[in-house]
């Protein structure tokens, strides 16, 4: 099946899901209502105000979006935090989207609603039938498996057995089937295997894999992207420039965004941040980290490689010794008393552990390309400490109870001392090299077409066809809702 024709597939698909639809109650929004959410009707916006956010509730399909007011429950203004130079020590100013209001607690409930929504309204899965596959390094299933409950389908999620058990315990409550295999956030192959593996036992299986599907990166090319753009025009100041997009490559969904703004701003600099444990757009590299959420030891097929400035791996231990100095009160009581804000102080922990990498990245970008006071970095901090508390937990019981001086050992140490090893600009064969690389996991193994592979490369045309097909998908979104019958002014 190609992912840029989309075409009705099964017509009998399509009525289920259109029945489906109506007897949950479930209107889709389209990708220009989650991209400018004051686009929703007003009747929706008011009813969202009597739904709690973390609710498995159809309306907060709306809510899959960077605008959710947690104090209201209104659509509000883009959740994002700066995090002040008195923390990061860099003259550049360096902003983070916040992931921790959408439902889930996570960024990648777009994702998924990328990747089902085309699926639904195309009659290319049957809810009647089909239990829907969402192989993962941790967001992304749940993601899928909270839009699978808002459709009483049978939700599957796949993940590595050592990602937080908070993790686990809430795929638990939503009655997902579990499937926790060997290995840690790099174990991506393993996901893969037990994809195959599911495909194999049953039809039934239908696998909605992030790392392949471009409805991951078209969401996060046509939302995340249009939102770090408004973004930056609401908060810049006189002589600011868009200096840097920073994204972890993980499914390479959202590093998908820096396609958008180089449309907008030509000499933004998108930078791909993995772990130093397993450096594999670095280093071609390989290994085990704890850098939850960012699956690597491949390039992810959806990954546009021609469009990434350099790369930078961050040490898996300084993400979590700050994921301490953010959030153990000696922490936080050191950063108030030399000079940080206290409200800024209070929403450290917006952060969780592929945010605070984000934020290492953009430190060291910061610093290799000499940024200054007129330059703004935008990256994104995909969920919060509330998902990592154990691993707080585990810290305390193996290092240490954390004190004062270890609080400005982490902070100058890892932070303000963070340099620009493990950095590197990519020029024309670094970005082929990194390309190549998909030709083992892809074609080798996954059976893709070797010709397409080339095409990614070759053929200018390629990614934009695949980007800009939102705007068929929000015509069949619109058709399907009518076929549903339910009346998005009266919801």
């Amino acid at each position: 099946m190609s992912d840029w024709n989309w075409d009705i597939e099964n017509k009998d698909y399509l009525n289920n899901s259109v029945n489906r639809c109506k007897e949950q109650g479930v209107v889709l929004p389209k990708f220009s209502e989650l991209k400018d959410p004051h686009n929703i009707s007003k009747k929706i916006q008011s009813e969202l105000k009597k739904v709690d956010l973390q609710e498995v509730h159809p309306l907060n399909l709306f809510r899959i979006n960077w605008r959710n007011d947690p104090q209201t429950s209104d659509i509000g203004d883009i959740n994002f935090l700066e995090i002040p130079r008195e923390i990061t020590g860099v003259k550049a100013r360096i902003v983070g989207l916040v992931g921790k209001f959408f439902p889930t607690g996570a960024h990648k409930v777009g994702a998924t609603y990328g990747c089902l929504a085309p699926y639904l309204v195309t009659g290319r899965f049957n809810p009647e039938y089909h239990k829907a596959v969402w192989p993962s390094t941790g967001n992304y299933c749940r993601g899928g498996t909270f839009n699978s409950a808002l459709l009483s389908v049978h939700p599957v999620a796949i993940l590595p057995e050592e990602m937080s058990k908070e993790r686990f315990e809430w795929l638990e409550n939503l009655g997902a089937e579990i499937y926790a295999t060997p290995g840690c956030e790099s174990n991506v192959k393993e996901i893969y295997d037990k994809c195959h593996e599911l495909e194999a036992e049953s039809d039934e299986y239908l696998i909605f894999n992030q790392f392949d599907q471009f409805g991951n990166s078209v969401w996060h090319y046509e939302i995340t992207g249009y939102t770090i753009d408004n973004l930056f025009n609401q908060i810049k100041e006189k002589n600011n420039r868009l200096s840097g997009y920073i994204s972890a490559t993980g499914s390479a969904g959202t590093i998908a965004a820096g396609d958008y703004l180089r449309t907008i701003y030509p000499h933004v600099k998108v930078l791909a941040t993995e772990a130093l444990q397993c450096p594999t757009l670095l280093m071609n590299g390989y290994g085990g980290h704890r850098i939850e959420g960012i699956g690597d030891k491949h390039v992810p097929w959806i990954h546009n490689v021609k469009n990434t400035d350099a790369v930078a791996a961050i040490d898996d231990e300084d993400t979590l010794r700050v994921l301490r100095l953010f959030n153990e009160e000696a922490g936080k009581e050191v950063l108030i008393k030399n000079g940080v804000n206290k409200e800024a102080v209070e929403k450290l922990s917006y952060l969780g552990i592929s945010g605070i990498c984000n934020l290492l990245a953009s430190i060291k970008l910061a610093k290799y390309y000499e940024m200054n006071e007129d330059d703004i970095i935008v990256t994104i901090f995909t969920d919060s400490v509330e998902l990592y508390h154990s691993r707080l937990e585990e810290m305390n019981e193996n290092w240490g109870s954390y004190d004062n001086t270890q609080a400005l050992i982490d902070w100058n140490a890892v932070i303000k001392k963070q340099t620009i090893d493990y950095f590197k600009e990519l020029n024309y064969y670094d970005k082929k090299r990194i390309h190549n690389l998909k030709y083992f996991t892809w074609i080798e193994q996954q059976g893709k077409d070797v010709e397409e592979l080339d095409a990614q490369w070759y053929d200018d045309n390629y990614w934009e066809e695949r980007f800009l097909v939102v705007t068929e998908w929000d015509k069949l979104i619109e058709s399907f809702n009518k076929q549903v019958g339910i009346q998005v002014e009266t919801v």
